[in-house]
């Protein structure tokens, strides 16, 4: 298989690396990656300024593109000036922290698979729940065979699939949940503070959502010790809503009666 990887956690990311690893010895892998950090993006691009793709070299070896923008530049650019023909599929991560719930419409790594999906290319996002390295290589191994997996039996165009796993060892993980996204909401919290010039400012926590109680929602899949599996479309339509509004009856001007 072609394969464009990417990230939201910038080129020198080990969950890139452990991702490349485990896909560049069967399938030809181009890694296009922002320039750095760039974690909770959500799905922007960047319009206002020039956009920079430069050759980058990590660990004195292994190549790949970084580029100056956000992770769905990454592969807007990506698929118009690296590959001759499309790649089979685009892979996103693999995120330090998982991306689940309502955090799934602020995440980049989310987002870039989106892009792919919008561009009618197979995709998933990869995550894993906490932000250590012991883990990386098993879940990048189980990402590249659950790869050949979503080709040979192919997922519907503009829909894309959000892999979060627990952080275990594959021994202690229980088997794949196919869930869905969790829609309730986080904690808001910031810290409020005050610069040397006496000037307040916030900090913004960043609160992961915790006690699932259904294991059939993606975060009680990972609290359950599942992978989770999601699929994710990019119509966001609600098409329940939009079958009750056509029951609406909206004149086209205001009734100078209903007033009175």
């Amino acid at each position: 298989m072609q394969i464009l990887l990417t990230n939201d956690d910038g080129i020198h990311a080990p969950g890139l690396w452990a991702l490349h690893h485990a896909l560049a010895g069967h399938h030809a892998v181009t890694v296009v990656a922002p320039d750095r950090e760039r974690s909770a993006v959500g799905h922007g691009i960047t319009l206002h300024q020039p956009i920079r793709l430069e050759s980058a070299r990590v660990n004195g070896s292994a190549q790949g593109y970084a580029v100056s923008g956000t992770p769905a530049d990454c592969v807007k650019l990506g698929l118009a000036e690296l590959f001759d023909r499309r790649p089979d599929l685009v892979l996103s991560g693999i995120n330090p922290g998982a991306n689940v719930g309502v955090n799934v419409n602020y995440s980049g790594t989310v987002a870039a698979a989106k892009e792919a999906a919008i561009a009618g290319i197979p995709a998933i996002a990869v995550s894993i729940k906490a932000p250590g390295r012991d883990h990386l290589a098993a879940a990048a191994r189980f990402a590249e065979g659950f790869s050949r997996q979503v080709i040979a039996r192919g997922i519907p165009t503009g829909t894309f699939l959000n892999l979060n796993f627990p952080d275990l060892p594959m021994d202690e993980i229980r088997g794949v949940r196919w869930s869905r996204q969790g829609t309730d909401g986080v904690a808001q919290h910031f810290e409020k503070r005050r610069d040397p010039r006496d000037r307040t400012y916030y900090w913004q926590a960043c609160d992961q959502q915790d006690g699932y109680a259904q294991t059939d929602v993606d975060g009680g899949a990972l609290a359950g010790r599942f992978i989770s599996v999601t699929p994710i479309k990019c119509d966001m339509t609600d098409y329940d809503t939009l079958r009750t509004l056509s029951e609406w009856e909206i004149p086209l001007s205001p009734d100078p009666e209903a007033d009175r």
